[in-house]
């Protein structure tokens, strides 16, 4: 079985068992809670077929252990004006967190 859910702006498609990701939560490492924002579910607990909610099923949920928060790798910007001497680098470090899927829940 599997589930598409939405959480910081981007969609992912998991399963049970599968480690993703994702924008930082407000969350403890090691605690347990759900996520609602399930759009689509499919396999075999839904008859083979698929299920897409409009915009989202309202009953389903996916419930995610906390891994660990840390901080992706770094990202340069780098501006040049060509002609003019006059160039800037910024790096930037997005924060994440990586989360395990328990179960899916219709």
């Amino acid at each position: 079985m599997f589930a598409v859910l939405r959480t910081g702006g981007k969609q992912y498609e998991v399963a049970v068992g599968d480690v993703l990701e994702v924008e930082r939560l407000p969350a403890d490492v090691g605690s347990v809670f759900e996520l609602s924002d399930v759009l689509m579910l499919g396999g075999s607990d839904v008859g083979d077929g698929v299920s897409v909610g409009s915009p989202k099923l309202g009953s389903a949920t996916v419930s995610v252990s906390v891994q660990e928060h840390s901080r992706r790798d770094k990202v340069l910007v780098f501006k040049k004006r060509r002609r003019k001497n006059s160039r800037r680098l910024k790096g930037h470090r997005q924060h994440s967190t990586v989360l395990r899927v328990e179960a899916i829940n219709t």
